[in-house]
């Protein structure tokens, strides 16, 4: 079963940066893409960025568009999320998320079959 471990979460002042790693194992299919969901206080769910197996594609959700990278280093089965130019309300615990696809270009994350125990992220003054 595919295990997905984060880290890299803290405290960051509006306008940082904080960079989020997802590290993957146990992959039992051949294809799989990953991405990140966060879930604030008080609010819905969010699908951040998903990632395809092969990285050549990807997807934003609109709020982060232009703000957070999302990358893939496949020697190494590890997700990034470069996050820029952070907003308060970006706070909240990040959850990596992974989901088997048919083909390796498949930007599809949703809906999750695999995530990890997330990681805290702050944006505050």
């Amino acid at each position: 079963q595919l295990q997905l471990v984060e880290s890299g979460g803290g405290l960051v002042q509006p306008g940082g940066s904080l960079r989020l790693s997802c590290a993957a194992s146990g992959f039992t299919s051949d294809y799989y893409a990953i991405g990140w969901f966060r879930q604030g206080p008080g609010k819905e769910r969010e699908g951040v960025a998903c990632i395809s197996s092969s990285g050549s594609s990807t997807n934003y959700a609109d709020s982060v568009k232009g703000r957070f990278t999302i990358s893939r280093d496949g020697a190494k089965n590890t997700v990034s999320l470069q996050m820029n130019s952070l907003k308060p309300e970006d706070t909240g615990l990040y959850y990596c998320v992974g989901k088997q696809t048919f083909t390796p270009d498949q930007a599809m994350c949703a809906p999750y079959e695999h995530w990890g125990q997330g990681t805290q992220v702050t944006v505050s003054s």
